[in-house]
Order: C-alpha cells, then structure tokens, then sequence
C-alpha cells in the first residue's frame, strides 16, 4: 500500500504542472500562433493571378466574337470572376485558393459566430455578405462610375455643376480610402493581424489551419493550371480550324426548312389538286425571308439577325422587331414606313430576287472559296444562286417637270459591259 499511495502523491504533486502544460497547449491554438505576413501577402497574390489566368483566355474568345465585347464587358466578366472563386472558396470553405496554398483560413471572434446563420464555412453569412460586398462589388461599382464619368467629361464641367460635385466628392473618397489603406497597412506591419481594410471593419484574421504550420506548397494547384492552360491551348488550336460560315449555313438551311413547314401545310390545304387536271403541280420552296418584302435585302436581315452590337441601329434585337412590322406591314398594306433593309446597288439573280451589291457579291465569293459547297443559296427560295446581274427599271418622262415611276420592274437582260458584270457559277468572274 505504501506504493500506492506514493503514486498518488505523485500524481497530486503533478496537477499544477500539468495543468500549466494545458494552458500553453491551448495559447497555441492556430488561431494565437504566429502568423507570417509574407504568406499572407503570397496569398493575396496568388488569388490576383488566379484571376488572370481565368480572365486570359475568356478575353480571347470575347475578341474572337466581337471585337468591341472586350471593352465593353471586361469589368463583367472580372465581377463573374471574383463571384464564382468567393463561393467557391471563402464561402464554401472559408479560405481563398491562395490561402489555401499558404496553409491559411479566415476566422471571426467566437461571440460575432455565436447565434447566426452559419455558411458552409463555418463562418457567419452576415458577416461573408458584407465582406463579398466590400472585396467585390464596391471595387467594381467604383470602377463604374469612374468610367461613367470620365467618358462624359465631369472633371471638365463647372465648379457649380453637380457633376463636377459628384466628381469632387468621389476624388475626396479615394484619397480617404487611400490614407486609410495606408494606416490599414502600417498597422498590419506592425502586428500582422488584419491584411485589408475589409478585414479590419469586420474582424476577419487569416490564421494557419493546422497548429504546425507546413511551409509546403501543393502541386494540385499546379496540375489544375498546367491542364487548363492545355485546354485552352487546345481550343485556341481548334476554333480557326472550324468553319463558322459553313455553321452559319447549316443552321440556316435547318432553320429555313422548319420555317417553310406551316407554309406549305397551308398550301397544300388551300389548294387542293383536281382529280380532272392533268396538269402537274410545281410545288415552289420557300426560304427564311421569303415575307420579306421585295424593297428590302434579306442579306442586310440575316446580317442584323446575328449583330449583337446594341450600339448599331440594326441587331438582333432591333431584326426581331423589324420582321414582325415587316409581317404586319405586308398584311395592312402601310406603304408610309421606310424599309428597314434599303436596297443599295441592287443586283438581281438567276432565281430572280433582288440583293444590294456588296451582300451578294460577298456571299457569292464565300460560295466560290468553299468548293466542297454547290453553291450559295437564296434566302427567299433556296435555289442555288448561279450569277447576278445589275437591276434596272425603266423611266418614264412625264411632261414638265414632274417624273412617273412605273410600278412594274422591267429586267434589263441586255449586255452590261459598262457596269460590272454578273458573276458566274464559280463567284471568280469580274467583267467590268
């Protein structure tokens, strides 16, 4: 028994020893250890360029569609951006993917977390709104309004202008930010705390994620950009290898062929065969703009269809529009609009519809470079479209000097050498 109870008064003898050893374990807790500000800052810019990496090639293919989408949908695609990687990341798990290569995550003093909704993070989603809100969208609404009012010249406006105030007023915010930012980061040199100013106003710390912390850096990050990267590279490869017009035509001809079915169908029941007629029927084919009216270029329609440029006057938005005016226009018979698709130069071809100049032309020579195709077809019929020639009316003078415009276009089929001439089947011919 005296053993025993030496053991005991071991065991008592070593509580306050113990219990010291406790306390020290929970001081150096991950959120109480040392943190590196050098790791803090390589974070930041490992998300910075992240999003570089992600932007590159999207801006790419924005200029492959439309030269003018990259500047005017560049600080969008940033907001989309900086939007997927905060759910995907501080929000889902409360670090950024640079901090995640630094071993780092974000934490908030235990009373702001106590009683609130949670995200999936574990950190409280009041809190990650407004930190999302402050990061990402202030940033972007700046940047905006910057823009906004440089294109329209408010620094250059009077003093007793309100936009010259409201640019004073956003001018006297930046360098206010500024000196804050500043203050922000003395302060972060000093006791390594709060990176940003976000951080500070919300009390968010990066710490390590583990109590030893481990100066390594994954590869699973760096495989993901080599094979993005590849990826990319591969696309950049294969798009000029396709053939967008060839597309174009297919989806057309799909589409123009789905378009003439109701037409048909009512052909067919309005005009029923007679069982006494010997005569065959001539069934005739119509094309996506065979109800445009013939005062208009179904080329110039088709071109505006796929324009999605809001600032030109003919798009897609605008040709939806026009086609459904042209429909009721052809129904009522108004005459006092002026066509949305003016003919310029009209040219008229083998299958007898009438085209400005430079659209024909260059949809004939479009048929020529592609071999393979038998040619280009009309969009109001479908034929193929073998050549084109200069369409003329005839002009009847009237007495003094009022003219009379004949209602009835004559086809001039004489000899045109004077004016440049019709292009055959291959699209190669130019007699001028």
């Amino acid at each position: 028994m005296p053993a025993s109870s030496t053991w005991e008064n071991a065991w008592d003898a070593a509580q306050p020893r113990l219990n010291a050893l406790r306390q020290s374990l929970h001081l150096s807790s991950p959120e109480n250890a040392s943190i590196s500000r050098v790791g803090q800052f390589d974070a930041e810019i490992l998300d910075q360029e992240l999003i570089s990496v992600l932007q590159e090639p999207l801006n790419k293919a924005l200029v492959l569609a439309n030269a003018s989408f990259k500047g005017r949908f560049e600080q969008e695609l940033t907001l989309l951006i900086h939007l997927a990687l905060y759910k995907l990341s501080i929000w889902n798990t409360g670090a950024s993917y640079g901090a995640k290569l630094q071993d780092l995550r974000y934490t908030v003093p235990p009373s702001a977390s106590h009683g609130r909704s949670l995200a999936p993070s574990g950190l409280p989603r009041r809190i990650l709104i407004l930190h999302g809100a402050l990061t990402i969208l202030v940033p972007y609404a700046h940047s905006r309004f910057r823009v906004h009012a440089l294109s329209r010249a408010w620094p250059d406006a009077p003093t007793s202008d309100l936009r010259r105030k409201a640019w004073d007023l956003l001018t006297s915010f930046e360098s206010s930010y500024t000196l804050l930012s500043l203050a922000s980061f003395v302060a972060f040199l000093w006791d390594g705390r709060f990176r940003t100013v976000a951080d500070r106003l919300l009390n968010m710390r990066l710490v390590p994620s583990r109590a030893l912390l481990r100066r390594d850096v994954s590869y699973e990050f760096m495989n993901r950009q080599m094979v993005w990267h590849a990826f990319t590279e591969f696309l950049l490869f294969l798009l000029p290898l396709i053939s967008a017009r060839k597309i174009r035509r297919r989806v057309n001809r799909i589409t123009a062929s789905f378009a003439s079915i109701p037409a048909k169908l009512q052909s067919a029941f309005d005009k029923r065969p007679d069982p006494s007629s010997t005569t065959p029927r001539i069934s005739q084919a119509f094309g996506k703009y065979h109800s445009l009216p013939e005062d208009q270029c179904a080329i110039c329609a088709e071109n505006a269809s796929f324009n999605l440029n809001m600032a030109d006057s003919a798009n897609a938005f605008t040709a939806i529009t026009v086609s459904q005016s042209n429909s009721d226009d052809a129904s009522s018979g108004s005459q006092t609009e002026p066509p949305a698709y003016p003919l310029y130069t009209p040219y008229i071809t083998t299958c007898g519809h009438v085209y400005c100049y430079h659209c024909i032309a260059e949809r004939m020579m479009r048929a020529a470079d592609d071999a393979e195709d038998e040619g280009w077809e009309c969009l109001r019929c479908t034929e193929v479209v073998r050549g084109a020639e200069r369409f003329t009316v005839e002009v009847d003078e009237a007495s003094g000097s009022d003219y009379d415009f004949s209602s009835d276009f004559d086809i001039d089929t004489t000899d045109l050498s004077g004016s440049i001439g019709s292009y055959s089947e291959s699209g190669l011919s130019d007699e001028y």
